[in-house]
């Protein structure tokens, strides 16, 4: 399997690659979701069960530092994480099913510039989560 991102940048970053980190790397970068703990612990251990939840709690926490991944508390009592980009998305929540949709807008990121310059201030950076459940035909 070729390198992946997540690998290419924590060999960048001076991380000593074992094999269970190479995995927990390779699980988080075909992510298309923001998994917890527990199911990036499962998705490794069906490629090789002899990493350990701790292992997998290590290196998140590793990885976190570096940069690498992003850690989100997405209001369900479960730390979740993506890979680190420079693609800006923010997130809107489904309370009932937990579903993270990412999204962008180029209206909210002005409304925000202008908020932090009507208060002298320059935006340097921001997170926005949005939390709803679905609409009742008759809402």
């Amino acid at each position: 399997m070729p390198e992946t991102r997540i690998e290419r940048l924590c060999i960048e970053k001076g991380m000593k690659m074992t094999e269970q980190r190479r995995v927990i790397a390779r699980v988080l970068s075909v992510a298309d979701d923001h998994p917890d703990v527990e199911e990036v612990h499962r998705r490794s251990a069906d490629i090789d069960d002899r990493i350990s939840i701790a292992t997998v709690y290590r290196t998140m926490r590793l990885f976190e530092e570096a940069g690498i991944v992003e850690r989100h508390d997405f209001g369900d009592g479960r730390s979740r994480y993506e890979e680190a980009t420079d693609d800006h998305h923010d997130h809107l929540i489904n309370v009932q099913s937990g579903e993270v949709i990412e999204f962008q807008n180029d209206e909210i990121e002005r409304l925000q510039e202008a908020i932090a310059k009507e208060h002298g201030m320059l935006l340097v950076g921001h997170k926005l989560e949005l939390y709803g459940k679905p609409l009742k035909e008759n809402d």
